[in-house]
């Protein structure tokens, strides 16, 4: 007789990682979900897909309310993160509190195993907000006592994607013309989510350990890139160069506006920067396919119903 399916604990479970890793993981058969979101609007959404599975909305960077839920869980996915956004008390807040709190609360359940979702930006030039939290949240993971495997993707893509090539292809739609900022020759690594979503139940299926930098496998321009988004979306929107300082001036202008604006001037000074992660031989080492980069986008932007739904900012 096969042991039943341990039941797991997913922090960020209403953003772009949980949503998909929940689908997946119903298909594989785990049924004992508990998702933990803060967000009041995404959260719902996730409600409303998987009725079937517990879902809380609560602030992890407070202590209450929600510690209950990992009383009896085997598994934390620790998926929770602030991305984006110019307020550095929010990344404090949701990447280094709530961690804390999150770990401590893990200890006491006695949670067995953690699955660390960090970022390839703690390997990287760039210095912001979103990379000096993330470095420091790794360090938390690395320091508590369960054990625990620290997996950090890089750019990814995929259904629910509310602020990369996700919230792209909404602005393509809509925009007559789509601005590139310079030549848009820089080399990206996107990495589809549902590779990553494989790669996290491998872990929890064996219970890896260690540090592992997962990467796309295909190395593409950006401009490359918005131009197969573009085809995947079934957009006709013009692609227009534009100087490098005109961009960033809209960018400025655009967050006079939108006090959480889904590009940045920091994530462009990001995109610029000329560097290349480490690429693992990750299709080996967790036992799943890589998804061909063609295939990935289109079904990112042609999978009904969840290529439609998109999440709130």
């Amino acid at each position: 007789m096969h042991a039943a399916p341990p039941r797991i604990v997913i922090t960020g479970a209403a953003g772009l990682v949980g949503q998909n890793l929940i689908v997946r993981l119903k298909r594989r058969g785990f049924s004992a979900l508990t998702g933990i979101d803060k967000h009041a609007a995404n959260t719902p959404v996730l409600a409303r897909l998987h009725p079937d599975i517990t879902v809380i909305e609560a602030d992890l960077g407070r202590a209450g309310g929600w510690e209950h839920a990992f009383a009896g869980a085997e598994v934390l996915v620790l998926a929770h993160a602030q991305i984006g956004g110019e307020d550095p008390a929010a990344f404090e807040a949701n990447n280094i509190v709530a961690t804390e709190n999150v770990l401590r609360a893990a200890e006491a359940a006695r949670i067995a195993y953690i699955v660390h979702l960090s970022s390839s930006v703690v390997n990287s030039a760039a210095r912001d907000f979103y990379t000096e939290t993330k470095k420091a949240q790794e360090a938390l993971v690395a320091g508590c006592s369960i054990p625990h495997v620290v997996l950090r993707p890089t750019l990814m893509f995929g259904w629910f994607d509310r602020k990369h090539l996700g919230w792209l292809a909404r602005f393509m739609r809509r925009a007559p013309v789509f601005p590139i900022p310079g030549n848009g020759r820089y080399r990206r690594q996107p990495l589809y989510v549902g590779d990553f979503c494989h790669i996290i139940m491998s872990c929890i299926e064996r219970r890896t350990a260690g540090t592992y930098n997962i990467s796309g496998r295909a190395e593409i321009d950006y401009i490359d890139l918005i131009r197969a988004v573009r085809d995947a979306a079934g957009c006709r929107t013009p692609i227009v160069r534009i100087p490098f300082w005109l961009f960033r001036l809209l960018l400025r202008c655009y967050a006079l506006f939108d006090r959480d604006p889904p590009f940045t001037t920091r994530q462009l000074a990001a995109l610029v920067i000329p560097e290349l992660f480490e690429v693992i031989d990750w299709p080996s080492i967790f036992a799943v396919g890589a998804t061909p980069l063609p295939v990935a986008l289109c079904e990112t932007f042609q999978t009904k119903p969840y290529s439609d739904i998109a999440l709130a900012f």
